[in-house]
């Protein structure tokens, strides 16, 4: 971790985001980092999470990691401290983080897709994300215009699911799909709650990008991948709150 003097000055906004060392994280991260905007970066792995770290300061960024394990409830108290101490606020959360378990093309897996995937899916994709949300809050109302991102997907959207000729019918992998629309009720209920505060909610749909999770037949290149999220991360105070976006573009529930 960097010492206090080499940490965001009080009129620097501050940025969490979790699972950013590496993917639609990292590229996330950059792209705040170019802004001006001093970033956090949420990592399971401290020591890849300090590799990234140091290529967005070998870019003249201000960056630094803590360890967040969405598995470990001791590292929300950890964040937490760690944010408060050293900034006393937070402006932006990235719930970035997520996992997948499942083949997301080309199966449809609602009959037997195990109690065990469907639970851990959740845990990671939702109850964490609450878990964090939660406990920063405070944080974020302290900023003067908290901005909370929620990486959802397309996948999350019933509309899309059940139209006629749907374009994403062939992804019905339930746990993840469900996990993400959860998230999106989320979003939702959180958003209209703190409706006449200064903080902003939304959903994001990064695009389907060639991660991981997203596979290599994905038409984004992960330097692509920030977009939505920057974009959310720093609504002005006339920006949207509670809706669910891609690049601009409202998207359906």
């Amino acid at each position: 971790m960097e010492t206090t003097s080499q940490l965001a000055t009080s009129e620097q906004k501050v940025a969490f985001i979790t699972g950013a060392n590496r993917g639609i994280g990292f590229e996330t991260a950059k792209g705040l980092g170019a802004l001006g905007i001093s970033v956090v970066i949420g990592a399971r792995d401290i020591a890849k999470g300090e590799a990234a770290a140091k290529q967005l300061k070998a870019l003249g960024y201000q960056a630094e990691t803590i360890r967040y394990d969405a598995n470990d409830s001791k590292t929300v108290d950890a964040v937490y401290e760690y944010l408060n101490k050293h900034y006393g606020r937070l402006d932006i959360l990235v719930n970035n983080a997520g996992i997948n378990q499942e083949q997301l093309m080309g199966n449809n897996n609602s009959s037997t897709v195990s109690t065990d995937t469907i639970q851990q899916t959740f845990h990671s994709n939702l109850f964490a994300v609450i878990a964090l949300t939660q406990k920063l809050l405070p944080l974020i109302k302290k900023a003067p215009a908290g901005r909370i991102v929620n990486l959802s997907s397309i996948l999350a959207s019933l509309t899309l699911h059940s139209m006629p000729n749907s374009p994403i019918d062939p992804a019905k992998a339930f746990a993840y799909n469900a996990s993400k629309t959860a998230l999106n009720v989320y979003t939702v209920h959180l958003a209209h709650e703190l409706r006449d505060t200064n903080i902003k909610v939304n959903s994001a749909h990064p695009g389907w990008v060639k991660t991981e999770l997203g596979g290599d037949n994905a038409p984004m290149e992960v330097a692509d991948s920030y977009k939505t999220s920057v974009q959310l991360a720093t609504l002005d105070s006339k920006g949207v709150n509670g809706g669910f976006f891609h690049e601009g573009e409202s998207l359906p529930w």
